[in-house]
């Protein structure tokens, strides 16, 4: 054997064993919390989380799911099952039917879910259709702004929005400080038309209200709606049959008194464009910041799908319509409502 290969195999620290001793096998890096003082304190009191028994709690998730779905094609990796615990209060039972719910979801909805990176949606990041403002509200929530009067219908469909906002979230949720404080989101429904609206029917409302609620690990406190025209009756009407009632009661609706908006998220966090003395609104940052993942997002999102009939089988799956049909008659109301706001 060549004198290379042997100072390949042999490092100082395994020379000075003896010969009946062995180097303990090599593992990936462990969890590192990265949570301030303060976050592990509101994570006790808030979620249910003890830092002592953090790791037993992964483990038993984590044995959870190679008992009960052991062809689940997941992450068992410590941070990553931490972010489902979390969002559960560290419910075991609970904790494991969101993570599955999450992949399901994911593979039975392909328009967004197929290919998701940010170089595939560079026309809905340069509309300006949402951002994240670079200061959080006083609870460390960061504010996720969504501004639909950007998208204009004929660019691309309502699905390549909603893949835009599935990517902030899925690298909002990557920081543990959003893990516990959850985010709030600030939508601007200035200008939205008749026609704009009617692009969200009851399918699309139903399809992404359950991934939110039960298909996502992240906690919504808060959804501010500013400038919102009377057609916004008709929109809430299609969203509020599906929302639980924790979050419907998480809805405000300011229209254009922006003086109601800052009493929930003070100026000082705002742009000028909703009263507040942070700037003008900047897009730019947070697209850089998602671009800046690509990669991240091309090893979790654009490899083959393994198949999964044994895990739909199984899953509860926020439901849909279930027929053509319905949804046309869906749609037919839904629109008679939105005339009706008129």
């Amino acid at each position: 054997m060549s004198e290379e290969s042997d100072s390949l195999r042999t490092s100082p620290s395994v020379a000075s064993l003896s010969e009946n001793e062995l180097p303990p096998p090599a593992e990936p890096p462990g969890y590192v919390c990265s949570l301030t003082e303060d976050l592990v304190t509101k994570a006790r009191e808030e979620l249910q989380e003890k830092p002592e028994w953090r790791l037993r709690d992964v483990q038993a998730l984590r044995d959870m799911v190679r008992k009960e779905y052991p062809n689940l094609s997941t992450s068992l990796d410590d941070a990553f099952l931490l972010r489902f615990l979390r969002a559960r209060k560290f419910d075991y039972d609970r904790a494991l039917q969101l993570l599955v719910n999450y992949h399901s979801c994911r593979r039975s909805w392909p328009e967004v879910f197929s290919n998701l990176r940010p170089s595939a949606l560079k026309d809905v990041l340069s509309s300006g259709f949402l951002t994240v403002l670079p200061h959080t509200d006083p609870r460390g929530c960061h504010v996720l702004c969504i501004r639909p009067d950007r998208w204009i219908p004929s660019n691309y469909p309502i699905t390549e929005n909603i893949r835009a906002i599935y990517l902030t979230l899925e690298k909002l949720i990557q920081s543990e400080e959003t893990q516990v404080n959850g985010i709030v989101i600030l939508a601007d429904y200035k200008g939205v038309s008749l026609s704009k609206a009617s692009h969200f029917g009851p399918f699309i409302a139903k399809k992404v209200i359950g991934i939110l609620q039960d298909g996502f690990p992240i906690r919504i406190k808060a959804v501010h709606v500013v400038n919102e025209p009377r057609i916004f009756k008709g929109i809430f009407a299609i969203i509020k049959p599906f929302l639980k009632e924790k979050i419907a009661n998480r809805f405000f609706l300011h229209g254009s008194d922006l003086n109601s908006l800052h009493t929930n998220l003070p100026r000082n966090i705002l742009p000028k464009e909703y009263g507040g003395t942070a700037g003008e609104l900047d897009t730019a940052t947070w697209n850089a910041v998602l671009l800046a993942s690509e990669e991240d997002f091309v090893r979790e999102f654009c490899q083959p799908v393994p198949a999964c009939d044994s895990i739909l089988g199984q899953v509860q799956l926020p439901e849909g319509p279930t027929s053509d049909a319905q949804c046309d008659d869906s749609m037919r109301a839904v629109k008679s409502q939105l005339y009706s706001c008129y």
